[in-house]
């Protein structure tokens, strides 16, 4: 992307991974007048980043004023959420900088967000939740300004998509699905259709961009506005030592291998271990077989650090996060795989069984901790691993199950490749799954009652501000429960899906890469790559990006804090 001759070798810091964490990382030391490099090593700019929902979890910042929120309060709601496990110092400096860094980006960049005026801390039952203020989103971007590189923001999941190609974030689904009963959702929709339809004559895309391609695009500009030079295809980098420190990188860019210092240091944001394949055989469960990533994750980096004296962090329960998916065999081949994040399993009309026919989890937790219950083992087995949504005929064309959406229209292909199983009866849908109809009969019999009540005496579904928050406001007395009655009945199957690593390079506070109890001078980790402060704990959305942009400033902060330390120790 960017001419060598014009760059030259030498600069303040370097830094590895074009995702969320690498972006901001390179950002934030151009603000503070460092020279920097972001090397990528795929063709894309944005990394898994660019498929999130783009949710950014940073507590009290001047984006939630008025919401009520304190340091206090996410202080003592993040103590409670991790149970007090993994690094305090790493909680504490979270907290602390999210305002700073969300307060520069907002102040200097093209990066600006809102926070969501109601979206409920994911266990909110906890002391110190709250339901707005901490989640934040990024403004839709306007990816015509990006010109040609508009190109080299990953493109979303299709799947995610409508009309092959317009992306569409949570105000624009409502407005979709309502667009032949109110005439505002209509003018909406139609605002949406002609620029989409502009959009297609020119690029190959829709061009509004929105959660997380929005982010990496504002991202992309704001580095593109400072003149940031960002290295595509730049593959097989190796870490440089020189008197144990990290001086800087080697790396292959169009067809030569350079060499490259780095006088502040480098900064790892590569992805983190999921695809590296022993991390993977030894830290994620056999079961764990497909995820919504964009795949890249190397862990080669890591490994690295690893003959450095650096060291991997607990597990502490999960050395990833979690999420139920399904799969679908696309048409040219390559397979697609759908998080069942919030759209369907907690709506009205749906149950989730097991193999046997039986619940065994709150349909309408967090998903990751629904993906814990799956990975959960009993007597030396999984039994849960292998899960099955299921709707009547009503909730599916209210709510969608999937990848099928909402209308009743246009699942034929759906039910002709197996990703949707229907049947007449329960009975017949039951014998389709392998499940025991009796079994499965007696499950939705308690379903249906527990819908009446309104009270789930299974598992208290639909209990709390956040699981409510998921269900149809419409259904009373519980949001979240619906009758199971109308013929006929579809299943999907889920999976466990891993959507990103717990378990990283153990860091103090400043991102800084430790070995044993001492930095190890010029190499930090940020994102993926550094061991998360959630330790295995998913308080909210965006608990992998909003630590990656919070601790990629901290990064920043300690390399030009350690250059100014190093420059006033000079004679």
């Amino acid at each position: 992307m960017t001419s060598r001759s014009s760059q030259g070798t030498a600069y303040d810091l370097i830094v590895i991974g074009a995702g969320c964490a690498g972006m901001a990382a390179a950002l934030f030391a151009s603000l503070e007048g460092m020279k920097v490099l972001l090397l990528e090593r795929t063709q894309w700019i944005g990394g898994t980043s660019a498929l999130a929902a783009g949710a950014l979890w940073i507590p009290n910042t001047h984006l939630a004023s008025g919401t009520g929120d304190t340091p206090l309060d996410a202080k003592q709601y993040l103590e409670h959420a991790t149970q007090a496990r993994g690094s305090e110092a790493l909680r504490a400096r979270f907290l602390s900088l999210g305002g700073q860094a969300v307060g520069k980006l907002d102040a200097h960049t093209e990066v600006q967000m809102r926070a969501f005026d109601f979206h409920p801390d994911y266990l909110s039952a906890l002391p110190g939740a709250t339901t707005s203020g901490r989640v934040l989103e990024c403004l839709p971007f306007d990816g015509r300004r990006l010109g040609a590189d508009l190109l080299l923001v990953r493109p979303p999941i299709p799947e995610f998509t409508v009309l092959g190609g317009m992306m569409v974030d949570r105000i624009d689904i409502g407005h979709l699905l309502k667009m032949t009963r109110s005439w505002t959702s209509f003018r909406h929709a139609a605002k949406l259709l002609r620029r989409y339809a502009g959009d297609r004559l020119r690029y190959p895309r829709g061009a509004r961009l929105v959660m997380g391609n929005a982010l990496v695009g504002r991202l992309l500009l704001s580095l593109r506005q400072r003149e940031v030079p960002i290295w595509t295809r730049a593959s097989d980098a190796t870490l440089v030592e020189a008197d144990g420190r990290v001086s800087g990188v080697e790396v292959t860019h169009d067809g030569r291998r350079l060499q490259l210092t780095a006088r502040r240091g480098v900064v790892l944001a590569s992805g983190g271990f999921s695809d590296h394949p022993a991390l993977r055989g030894r830290l994620i469960p056999t079961e764990v077989r497909h995820s919504p990533r964009a795949g890249g994750a190397t862990g080669e980096l890591q490994q690295q650090a690893l003959g450095l004296g650096a060291r991997l962090g607990a597990d502490d329960g999960s050395a990833a996060f979690w999420a139920p998916v399904s799969t679908r065999r696309r048409r040219d081949g390559t397979t697609a795989v759908f998080p069942h994040f919030v759209l369907d399993r907690a709506k009205p009309g749906t149950v989730v069984v097991n193999s046997q026919g039986r619940r065994f989890v709150n349909e309408s937790t967090s998903y990751h901790l629904f993906g814990e219950r799956m990975l959960e083992s009993i007597d030396g087995a999984r039994p849960n691993a292998t899960a099955f949504l299921l709707a009547d005929h009503r909730a599916l064309v209210t709510y969608g199950l999937g990848m099928v959406r909402p209308g009743g229209r246009g699942f034929g292909p759906f039910l002709r490749d197996g990703y949707l199983v229907r049947d007449a009866t329960l009975e017949g849908l039951a014998r389709q799954l392998d499940i025991d109809p009796a079994t499965l009969g007696a499950t939705v019999d308690r379903m249906n009652r527990f819908a009446q009540s309104g009270m789930d005496e299974e598992f208290s579904r639909g209990t709390t501000a956040y699981e409510r928050n998921l269900g149809d406001p419409a259904v009373r007395p519980n949001p979240t429960l619906g009758a199971i009655d109308t013929a006929p009945f579809y299943a999907v199957r889920l999976q466990v899906g891993d959507i990103g690593a717990n378990t990283g390079l153990v860091t103090d506070a400043d991102a800084r890469v430790l070995r044993g109890d001492e930095p190890i001078g010029g190499l930090f980790a940020v994102g993926n790559d550094m061991q998360s402060v959630m330790a295995g704990a998913y308080p909210g959305p965006g608990i992998n990006l909003g630590p990656a942009i919070v601790f990629a400033y901290a990064a920043v902060q300690a390399a030009k804090a350690g250059a100014a330390s190093i420059e006033r120790k000079l004679p």
